[in-house]
């Protein structure tokens, strides 16, 4: 086979591998690529070679004598990625960007997809088959509805597939004093959610409590079970500091888990969460966090 033949064989195969990967429906050009910017490398200007011949033809007629090829994707600190639960919890949220987040997820094989309650089943059907798991929250954003309710709020998560719930704990019930109800609160959400595997994060809404409500919240969550501390919904007056975190940290020892969430938008404030303590980080802005370690 010479290389004229071996170059029109490398042509057939890629068209046939086309044809067959493009969603349902897509028409595909012969040399022209998958064209679908909007799906393959969304709100990316770099990877035309990569995604979409006929792209990168334009710019070659339009008078570009080389193309640059971001290779960014490739590399992206997974490690990074790891950290993060890529959140979605806005009560205007469509179904269309709850699979938007997913389908960021899975790219990036973030730690989880949080969202809340109603998009479980969702979120479930669009991270089958990958490493990255289902969060939700229970109790949000106020934390101040009984524990009954809470734990049915659980049992209905888990059931639906909810692999990580994120509890709000009753902030009142603490400035009150009422430590017992507090922890009971935090243990029935906990056992039911680590009969079916879940585990649990506690979230304080650190914004609302002095130095020492922080630190027998996070003795009352490490004592009835729970797997993290986390400091904020993201709905409250402020969100995650490094001196919180450090206080949680401490008063929970290296054993369990401590995540930041409100306010984190750069990889810099990450690194800053992960310095003081903070083993998962809660963000929105996840792709954009991830992509600066391939800066």
């Amino acid at each position: 086979m010479n290389q004229t033949e071996l170059d029109r064989l490398v042509a057939q195969i890629g068209e046939e591998i086309l044809a067959r990967v493009a969603p349902s429906g897509a028409a595909v050009k012969k040399g022209e690529g998958l064209n679908l910017p909007d799906q393959v490398c969304p709100g990316c200007v770099q990877r035309c070679v990569q995604t979409c011949a006929r792209n990168a033809k334009e710019i070659i007629a339009a008078g570009a004598s080389r193309v640059s090829a971001s290779e960014k994707l490739t590399k992206i600190d997974p490690a990074i990625a790891a950290l993060i639960d890529h959140t979605i919890l806005k009560p205007e949220a469509t179904r269309n960007d709850v699979v938007k987040v997913c389908r960021e997820a899975r790219r990036y094989n973030f730690a989880s997809v949080c969202v809340n309650p109603y998009w479980v089943p969702l979120v479930k059907t669009e991270l089958a088959g990958s490493p990255v798991r289902v969060c939700t929250v229970v109790g949000f954003p106020l934390g101040a509805t009984s524990m009954e309710s809470k734990t049915a709020e659980t049992a209905f998560a888990v059931r639906d597939g909810a692999q990580e719930i994120d509890m709000v704990i009753n902030v009142g019930a603490l400035r009150s004093g009422e430590t017992d109800s507090v922890r009971k609160d935090i243990a029935s959400v906990a056992e039911v959610a680590h009969k079916a595997g879940a585990i649990v994060k506690v979230i304080l809404e650190t914004a609302l409590l002095d130095d020492t409500q922080k630190t027998v919240a996070c003795q009352l969550a490490k004592a009835a079970g729970a797997d993290f501390v986390k400091t904020s919904t993201g709905f409250s007056s402020a969100g995650a500091t490094a001196h919180d975190i450090a206080l949680m940290r401490a008063a929970v020892g290296p054993g369990m888990g401590v995540k930041a969430s409100g306010g984190i938008r750069t990889l810099q404030d990450l690194q800053t969460m992960t310095a003081a303590g903070a083993t998962r980080i809660g963000a929105s802005a996840s792709v954009k966090i991830v992509e600066a370690t391939a800066a």
